[in-house]
C-alpha cells in the first residue's frame, strides 16, 4: 500500500501518521469521558498535543520498519488510559471507547474523500499525493485496529459480545504484553496481508472512485 515512496511522500506519511494517531487517541479519551470515565482527562490525554501521545518506538520506528518490509504500518501511540469500571453500559461502554479510535480514522478518510470529490478535480502533484496518503493511513488504521485481537481496538467490541471463556482467553493474551502483539502482527501480515490489502484498497477505491 505504501511502496516506492519519494522523499516528499515520506514526509507526508510521517505527518499523516502523527495527525491521525493523535486524533485517534484523543477520541478514545473523549468518548470515555462522555461515558463517565475521567481517567484520560486526569492523565492529560484529552489533548491534540502530539507529545502527549507519541511513543518513539511504536509511533515512528516500528511503522517505518513495517512499511519497508511489508508495505503497511502498524500504527500505535501511547495507550490512552481508561477505567472500564467507570464507563456507562459496562462492557458495551468499553467497546464504544475501543472502537472510537478506528471509527474516527474512517470518518477522517471519508471527510478527506468528500473534500477531494468536491474540490480536487484539478489537484495534482504534492497536494494530491498528500491527500491520498492521508486517506490511506486512516483506512489502514481503521482496518488494522478493528482486528479483534487484544490489545487492538476491535478486541473491545468482540469482548463485549464474547462468552466468558473467550473473554478469559482474551484477557490472558492482553496480559502477556506487547511481545505477543508484535508476534501476532508479523503473523497476520505474512499470512493475511493479501485480504487486508484488498480491504484497504477496496475502501480507498470506494471513497475516491
Amino acid at each position: 500500500m505504501f511502496s516506492n515512496l519519494s522523499g516528499s511522500n515520506i514526509i507526508f506519511l510521517l505527518l499523516a501518521i502523527i495527525i491521525s494517531l493523535v486524533i485517534h487517541e484523543t477520541m478514545h479519551g473523549v468518548v470515555a469521558f462522555w461515558l463517565g470515565d475521567d481517567t484520560a482527562m486526569e492523565a492529560g490525554r484529552l489533548s491534540l498535543n502530539p507529545l502527549k501521545h507519541i511513543d518513539p518506538i511504536t509511533t515512528i520506528i516500528l511503522p517505518a520498519i513495517l512499511i519497508i518490509t511489508v508495505g503497511v504500518p502498524f500504527l500505535a501511540a501511547k495507550p490512552v488510559p481508561f477505567n472500564p469500571n467507570k464507563v456507562k453500559f459496562g462492557e458495551f461502554g468499553a467497546a464504544l471507547v475501543g472502537i472510537a479510535g478506528p471509527l474516527t480514522n474512517l470518518i477522517l478518510a471519508v471527510i478527506t474523500a468528500v473534500i477531494f470529490r468536491l474540490f480536487g478535480a484539478n489537484w495534482q502533484g504534492n497536494l494530491l499525493e498528500a491527500v491520498v496518503i492521508f486517506a490511506q493511513i486512516n483506512i489502514a488504521m481503521f482496518v488494522f485496529n478493528m482486528i479483534p485481537f487484544p490489545p487492538l481496538d476491535g478486541s473491545r467490541l468482540l469482548y463485549a459480545f464474547a462468552p466468558e471463556g473467550v473473554q478469559e482467553v482474551m484477557a490472558r493474551i492482553e496480559a502477556a504484553g506487547f511481545t505477543t502483539t508484535l508476534v501476532f502482527i508479523f503473523i497476520v501480515f505474512y499470512i493475511a496481508s493479501g485480504p487486508i490489502f484488498n480491504i484497504e484498497n477496496g475502501l480507498l477505491q470506494l471513497l475516491f472512485g
